[in-house]
């Protein structure tokens, strides 16, 4: 990146750069965005790196519009009459692993997380893309999961659970499966909005299927944490000293370019709890598989070398090994964060990268 962009980075954990050339300054952490005193210091913080560094000729946001951020961005770029660019949230993952590897050749992307709004307006967060210094196409993603009551899903993983029994025909079993963990009266009700499509906004999060593994497994809490389902299947898997089996299930690519794990979640469903240690293993050995299969056949389709991996699901260390042995082994390249976070606090350098590129692609005017 030649030029000087200021990056105002994510919704949760929070924390923005300015990029002058081959260097990067970053911020302090912010937090999450929903938190005012997060705003304050997001805004506060922003000005200091101007102050400190030079005004930038642009500044780069999630394309979210409701997002602080972003209104933030706007203000400033009026302020300082520059250009505001909006950036798709997995786009700027990607792209913050060629910014730190000095790529620029187009790349095979695995953007996995919990959410980050697509540029068609859904919640995306399982993406294979092609990413290049003209931009990025969305190549596929994970079976699309319908979530209950929005939002609340992501904090209660025996909903996403639902959604994927929902999902697999088998609905019928929610209330008799879920209803000692969550209230009979509660697994009838979200029985009913996935029955009748009431509330129920579509995600193709990777992160709620590892919320869903986990629920199916037994080892996920009622309500949980950021995270903390999928840090307990995890924990699981490398407690188990067992060898993998051969299971007959596996993740579904198909040729529209969807990556289906229903078959995962419903093999889960059939071991014993006694096995769960066993069973998750099993699960990241199989989801890993059909990962780096995806991957590997869309950098030869397209006579792509690198595969980039980023996106807080790569926090998980055994997803991460497995998905980069693969690829390697049928001769990929494959570049990860390094030097930043492959969560949404390093998602600022992705962010400036995209906006240093389109200002060198075509004519970006200041906001007016």
């Amino acid at each position: 990146m030649s030029v000087k962009v200021l990056a105002l980075g994510a919704w949760l954990k929070n924390r923005a750069c300015l990029t002058d050339g081959p260097q990067v300054h970053w911020s302090a952490p912010h937090g999450d965005l929903r938190d005012a005193a997060a705003c304050e210091a997001l805004e506060a913080s922003a000005r200091d790196l101007v102050a400190q560094h030079g005004k930038p000729v642009a500044i780069a946001h999630d394309r979210h519009p409701d997002f602080f951020s972003t209104r933030l961005a706007v203000t400033l770029a009026h302020e300082w009459n520059v250009p505001a660019v909006a950036v798709q949230h997995h786009h700027a993952h990607i792209a913050g692993v060629l910014a730190e590897h000095g790529i620029d050749a187009p790349v095979i992307g695995l953007a996995l997380d919990g959410v980050g709004l697509g540029s068609d307006g859904k919640a995306w967060g399982g993406e294979l893309l092609k990413v290049s210094p003209d931009g990025f196409e969305r190549l596929g993603h994970f079976w699309p999961l319908a979530l209950p009551g929005g939002d609340a899903a992501a904090l209660e993983p025996w909903r996403v659970l639902a959604s994927v029994l929902h999902a697999m025909g088998r609905g019928n079993e929610i209330p008799e499966r879920l209803g000692p963990q969550a209230g009979a009266s509660e697994a009838r009700m979200i029985q009913t909005l996935l029955s009748r499509n009431l509330n129920c906004p579509e995600t193709t999060s990777a992160g709620r299927w590892f919320d869903a593994a986990s629920a199916a497994l037994g080892l996920a809490p009622r309500r949980q944490a950021e995270a903390e389902a999928a840090i307990a299947l995890e924990a699981a898997a490398t407690s188990s000293n067992q060898d993998i089996p051969e299971r007959g299930a596996a993740a579904v690519i198909g040729g529209d370019g969807v990556l289906d794990p229903r078959p995962l979640i419903a093999e889960l469903l059939s071991w014993p709890p006694q096995d769960a240690p066993r069973a998750a293993a099993w699960f990241h050995h199989e989801l890993a598989s059909a990962l780096a299969d995806w991957a590997a056949n869309a950098a030869r389709r397209h006579g792509i070398e690198i595969v980039c991996l980023s996106g807080g699901c790569f926090f998980n260390k055994l997803i991460t090994r497995d998905v980069t042995e693969r690829l390697v082994s049928t001769g990929l390249r494959v570049a990860r964060p390094e030097t930043h976070s492959c969560g949404d606090n390093g998602l600022a350098l992705g962010q400036a990268w995209v906006a240093a590129q389109t200002l060198s692609n075509e004519e970006i005017k200041p906001c007016a």
